[in-house]
């Protein structure tokens, strides 16, 4: 089979890519920018093309026929690709459907994570703790990995390790033997308009899987408690040094997991989990005291700054807001959720798949209700603010870089000078 992935450079599609190319199959994509991704790609010999008029596509299919075209869902429906693929007769489909294709077809059990924030760590401590047990897995994961590929098929495995995400309803085309749920909060209201459809859709997801593990206090959130559930109190949480609270609860996540699934001792797991060396773009360590994190959501700044503190007294953020229209949807909830940090350097938005209906949100709208906004100061991508940072781990602060646009390029690009 071979397939053509549009939008390849993206934290789904990439790792499917790699998963499809281990599988045996033909693999081939394209994306409109360079990224991480698609450099991990072309390392694996997997023609990228940057760029998506349809030439690329057009010579792919002239030179072997195109099967299957997967693509992302931020793809438009008049996307030039997706246009040219049902133009040429290709079968069409979301990346949902090809991986249930291939778990099923390679007779995988699914391991999935779940829920609104911590995904992509969990993710990754499952998929460490396994290798670290010598236990064959494949996987996908939303990030670049520095004990792996993004997206990986082992032809020995039993298990497939998959960040299952809830955008566009991607978790509802699955049936795991075990999932995880990490929390339990309200997002993507493009996709879910209340709060109430978003836990109906996690309530449908925990009712097509054999096993649930969550959160006692995440329960609660549903009216009726779902079945097939182990939920575990807060004074489950295992005691390990790992930075973090809500690392620490992801940690005890995995281990009930592996407990579930008899795959190893607690104290095996708490070993491992212990030296789990974290995920790309999930409080990276660049540099001396300096950070990146993929978190742009107040919750996930919370909890961020949370961890940051851990290791210092003296944090200072530098936040890029994602989206205007995301922005629109979570501007009421910037009140408390800066109050560990020193200082802020608040960015313009980064703006990317807009509605040109709605008004560009300035940092002034957005500071408006925030509890400390005394620390913020508005600030651009420029020499200026490298100062800032510079003078900042100068005074042995920990600078933390949180957003999901172009800040984490822009900081690497200034450590690498």
């Amino acid at each position: 089979m071979n397939i053509y992935f549009s939008g390849v450079g993206g934290v789904g599609v990439g790792p499917l890519a790699e998963i499809a190319q281990d599988a045996g199959y033909g693999v081939q994509g394209s994306d409109r920018t360079e990224s991480l991704t698609t450099r991990e790609l072309r390392s694996r010999g997997i023609p990228v093309n940057i760029g998506q008029d349809g030439e690329f596509l057009q010579s792919c299919h002239e030179s072997q026929p195109i099967d299957w075209f997967v693509y992302t869902s931020a793809l438009p429906k008049d996307h030039p690709e997706l246009v040219l693929a049902r133009q040429l007769g290709i079968k069409t489909a979301k990346r949902d459907e090809l991986l249930t294709y291939i778990i099923a077809d390679k007779n995988l059990k699914l391991i999935a994570v779940a829920g609104t924030h911590g995904k992509t760590t969990t993710t990754g401590m499952m998929i460490w703790t396994l290798q670290e047990l010598g236990i064959p897995v494949s996987y996908s994961v939303g990030t670049t990995l520095s004990f792996g590929p993004s997206g990986k098929y082992n032809p020995d495995s039993e298990y497939f390790v998959y960040e299952c995400d809830e955008f566009d309803r991607n978790f509802l085309h699955f049936s795991p033997n075990v999932a995880l749920i990490t929390s339990l909060g309200y997002d993507h209201p493009d996709t879910y308009p209340t709060e109430g459809a978003y836990r109906e859709a996690f309530m449908q997801f925990i009712t097509q899987s054999t096993q649930t593990i969550m959160w006692q206090y995440d329960s609660n959130a549903f009216r009726n408690p779902p079945l097939r559930s182990w939920t575990l109190q807060d004074n489950e949480a295992v005691h390990i040094p790992l930075a973090g609270a809500h690392n620490r609860r992801n940690a005890t996540l995995v281990m009930k997991a592996l407990e579930f699934l008899h795959l190893t001792t607690n104290e095996n797991a708490l070993d491992i989990l212990s030296r789990f060396p974290g995920t790309d773009r999930r409080f990276e360590k660049l540099a001396d005291n300096v950070y990146s994190d993929y978190g742009h959501h107040p919750s996930e700044i919370a909890a961020t700054l949370q961890m940051a503190r851990e290791l210092s007294e003296h944090v200072t953020l530098v936040y890029q807001p994602h989206q205007n229209v995301r922005q629109h949807e979570i501007k009421a909830h910037y009140t408390d959720c800066f109050m560990l940090a020193e200082e802020v350097f608040w960015l313009p938005t980064y703006l990317s798949r807009e509605d040109p209906a709605l008004p560009i949100l300035t940092p002034d709208d957005l500071i408006r209700d925030i509890a400390n906004k005394d620390v913020i100061t508005i600030a651009e991508l420029d020499d200026a603010l490298w100062e800032h940072i510079e003078d900042a781990r100068a005074k042995g602060n920990l600078v933390l870089a949180m957003g999901a646009g172009s800040i984490d390029a822009w900081l690497r690009s200034h450590i690498k000078n």
